[in-house]
């Protein structure tokens, strides 16, 4: 008996992040058999997504729009680009309602282990997007590993050599966070990163 279908939708749910064989076969059983109006609606979400969602042409972000809302609106600040990895990074600056200015979504990260480099992730269109004359700053804004640090060294070198101010978020002991159970690494980051206080 063939079970063709079934095994193509387990091995399709498993490029999903996380998802190993068993929880794909999980998944597919629960859809199939107590939920296929929820199959349906996934297909047809997946479906669309696939023909609607484009590239922002000013941010490189995930939109239906050519240019995303929040690169058309007027309300945030055009001298101020913060560059991040994926568009989950920008959501996250963007929940710290500390942020008003644009950004730039590099969709990825320096990683020669996985043939990720500069022209892979089309960062000429970044450097176009930085030196446009209305961006003040370059907020690095990508991650602490190896590759986000890779990432960030060679963004700074690419934008200083043009004269664009580039600054990167500082890391430290998270808010709330009790030292005995900060790691020495990010104790010490904070430490070099102190500030002075107003008085």
């Amino acid at each position: 008996m063939s079970n063709g279908g079934l095994d193509a939708l387990i091995e399709a749910l498993r490029c999903l992040p996380g998802v190993g064989p068993k929880s794909a076969q999980r998944m597919a059983y629960h859809l199939m058999q107590h939920d296929r109006a929820g199959a349906a609606r996934l297909g047809n979400a997946i479906q669309h997504a696939l023909q609607a969602i484009r590239h922002c042409r000013r941010c490189n972000t995930l939109t239906e729009l050519e240019i995303c809302e929040r690169c058309a609106s007027p309300k945030r600040d055009p001298s101020l680009l913060c560059v991040v990895e994926t568009p989950v990074d920008m959501n996250m600056m963007e929940q710290t309602l500390a942020y008003h200015g644009l950004y730039y979504v590099l969709m990825g990260r320096i990683s020669p282990l996985d043939g990720l480099g500069a022209r892979q992730l089309e960062l000429d269109r970044l450097l176009a997007r930085a030196t446009d004359g209305q961006v003040r700053e370059v907020i690095l804004a990508t991650n602490y590993t190896n590759e986000g640090e890779a990432t960030a060294h060679y963004i700074t070198t690419m934008l200083k050599s043009q004269g664009v101010g580039v600054t990167r978020i500082a890391r430290g002991v998270p808010v709330g966070g009790e030292l005995e159970f900060v790691d020495s690494g990010t104790l010490a980051q904070a430490l070099r990163e102190r500030r002075v206080l107003a008085g």
